[in-house]
């Protein structure tokens, strides 16, 4: 009997060594998600340049690299090639590849328009910023060199050295989407310059740009990257990491990276590449990106940063979830961006089950030196089609104010009623998500910089 009784707990104990290691982490498999986390804005960002320059010669939404992107409207409700696009300003940008050689970027005089163009490295963090808040509204003109380049610059100009060679000018200028500043802006868009600096100051045709046939200009980058198998996405970030150098805070992270095959400046070693578990799903990976997201203190619903955005250190989860949510955020001085996926009561909008409002007391609109909107997206952060064309509501409409001096704004798939029509902001009939810009925020108080300012709640109604 003892005999048995000393088989079965051998088996038990077996069994439970067995349990122990399959649920234990391989620690290469964290590194697997730590890799995907650190690597996810590059190839996000490279995706991004694909979609918006994979043409031969430029049109309204796409041009050859180092060529500028000139929108002469704002985004089309299906352009989904970025992430929370708006419909207040007319994008004015242009994509670099550095390890080819320095550019010239000029900026026309912006006479009393509010712009801002924020310098993006290939791991969507701001290195510079030219715009009305941080250099004014002069004629300006840059050289921008890559990380590894030394030579003359000519006189007149100012360089600016990315730490990365690719680079993306996000150039926001503002509209007010009449017919007539259109007109105004399109002039004033076709005095932005681009050339190499071997072409300065001679005569310049750009070439044409190269086209990748077989590259998905359809779907958006942000699903085409989730989606990516993983050792294509290492394949991926491998080859982009020879000409955009990881930080030296990185350190650590690389030389835990080059245990799974990934080295700077070396093709990917995928005999390195361990087993690929459950843990090691990028999937997980995506997870613990939009952790960051729930940990974070909704303030009256809205979330936002103030501190750590537009450069974020060695926080790869917050870098990552931002480069998901949208590449390009801004240093919060240039622009502050709540959002809101659920409403006062903690729950999901739904427009097709509720109606909301927000609720602005007299002389609480949003305090900023640029300009304000609410702009509406669906669950996936792209606009919404509604039946007016209507995406947002900002400073340059003409709301209708209370006898009190407050402001309400109406949140729902049908119509308030004439009356109430001017402050209506039109809802799917389902998720949605709210965006709140603050371009230039104000700093003294009230601000949303030092929280003296707040956005209010979005309270549900019946419908």
């Amino acid at each position: 009997m003892k005999k048995i009784i000393f088989i079965i707990l051998g088996v038990i104990l077996a069994i439970i060594t067995i349990v122990v290691i399959f649920l234990k982490e391989n620690p290469k498999q964290a590194i697997v998600r730590e890799a995907f986390i650190y690597g996810y804005p590059l190839v996000t960002m490279d995706m991004v340049r694909l979609q918006e320059t994979n043409v031969a010669i430029a049109d309204e939404s796409h041009a050859p690299m180092g060529q500028m992107i000139k929108m002469r409207a704002y985004p089309a409700v299906d352009n989904h090639a970025a992430a929370a696009p708006n419909s207040e300003t007319l994008y004015t940008m242009v994509w670099y590849d550095l390890s080819k050689g320095p550019w010239v970027f000029s900026i026309p005089n912006m006479d009393d328009r509010f712009y801002i163009m924020p310098f993006l490295s290939g791991y969507n963090e701001v290195f510079h910023v030219a715009g009305t808040r941080a250099t004014g509204q002069q004629a300006q003109t840059y050289v921008l060199t890559g990380p590894d380049w030394s030579g003359e610059i000519p006189k007149g100009l100012v360089q600016v050295k990315s730490p990365t060679a690719l680079v993306w000018i996000l150039g926001r200028i503002y509209c007010t989407g009449t017919e007539d500043d259109y007109i105004k802006l399109h002039a004033l868009q076709d005095q932005y310059q681009s050339v190499p600096l071997s072409s300065y100051g001679l005569p310049y045709t750009p070439p044409l740009g190269e086209v990748l046939t077989n590259f998905d200009m359809k779907t958006g980058v942000r699903d085409q990257v989730n989606s990516m198998p993983i050792k294509t996405f290492f394949t991926y970030l491998a080859k982009l990491l020879k000409t955009n150098p990881p930080k030296p805070e990185d350190a650590a992270l690389m030389a835990r990276m080059a245990e799974i095959g990934i080295v700077p400046g070396q093709d990917f070693d995928e005999s390195k590449l361990p087993k690929l578990g459950k843990k090691a799903d990028p999937k997980i990976a995506l997870l613990e990106m939009l952790k960051v997201m729930k940990d974070k203190e909704p303030i009256n619903g809205w979330l936002y940063w103030t501190e750590n955005a537009g450069q974020y250190g060695t926080n790869y989860k917050q870098r990552a979830l931002v480069t998901m949510l949208g590449p390009g955020l801004n240093f919060p001085k240039d622009a502050v961006y709540p959002f809101s996926q659920k409403d006062s009561e903690g729950k999901k909008y739904d427009g097709s089950k509720f109606d909301y409002t927000i609720h602005f007391d007299k002389g609480n609109l949003p305090p900023v030196n640029g300009f304000w909107s609410i702009t509406m997206y669906d669950k996936n952060f792209f606009f919404a089609p509604n039946a007016i064309d209507r995406y947002n509501l900002s400073q340059r409409d003409t709301l209708t104010i209370n006898k009190d001096g407050s402001v309400d704004m109406y949140i729902q798939s049908k119509s308030p009623g004439s009356e109430r029509e001017k402050n209506w902001l039109p809802a799917p009939e389902g998720e949605f998500i709210l965006m709140l810009r603050l371009y230039w925020p104000q700093e003294e108080s009230p601000s949303i910089l030092d929280g003296s300012w707040t956005p209010p709640p979005v309270k549900r109604t019946s419908k």
